[in-house]
């Protein structure tokens, strides 16, 4: 099964870190994976000008096509955002209203896939409950099946905390104990949905 990760941060930094720890794990576990990230690529946000919904196809011709081509052969994905204002960040946000194409070319081209979120903020409570929540309604108009981590510890899925620094995140014990918890069940319902 292929697993595809999509970091939105424009660093290098924690949330690229957590995302790259996750897919190394899968990856012992036998899943072919690869990660997408917006660092250096040009994204343009949504103009919602319709053209998709008339050609099958997005009218700008950017960085997203490469996105495009991993979605449609996932069977899993992830996205990572950091935390921006309490919230996702804006090139995460524009990778997923740019889904609106995939939609536009067929209806049903995510509808099963699993769905994973990562989020990762500056302060312990610094929106990542909130920015999974935005991922996982995203999942849900799209057909993704939502994964979190379960009761007793990462309800909603992975947050981790960074202090602002790669060092800090890797020092977040609590943060990987949700990440790990959210990866498990990604990987029961893997097992369960897509076999």
């Amino acid at each position: 099964m292929f697993i595809v990760g999509i970091c939105g941060s424009p660093r290098k930094k924690a949330t690229e870190y957590v995302l790259d720890k996750s897919l190394e794990d899968l990856k012992k576990q036998g899943f072919e994976t690869e990660m997408f990230t917006v660092r250096g690529k040009e994204i343009n946000p949504c103009r919602h000008c319709d053209y998709c919904l008339k050609k099958k196809e997005c009218v700008m011709k950017d960085d997203m096509f490469d996105v495009y081509d991993l979605l449609r052969k996932a069977d899993g994905i992830i996205l990572a955002s950091p935390m921006y204002n309490g919230s996702i960040s804006s090139q995460i946000k524009a990778v997923m209203d740019r889904c609106r194409a995939l939609g536009a070319e067929d209806i049903n081209l995510l509808k099963g896939k699993i769905g994973m979120s990562i989020a990762v903020g500056g302060d312990r409570a610094g929106g990542q409950e909130l920015a999974i929540q935005q991922i996982n309604t995203y999942y849900i108009l799209s057909g993704i099946i939502p994964v979190s981590g379960g009761p007793f510890g990462a309800n909603l899925g992975a947050t981790l905390w960074s202090q602002d620094t790669l060092e800090g995140v890797k020092k977040d014990e609590y943060g990987f104990k949700t990440l790990n918890k959210t990866l498990k069940r990604f990987v029961e319902f893997l097992n369960y949905y897509k076999q």
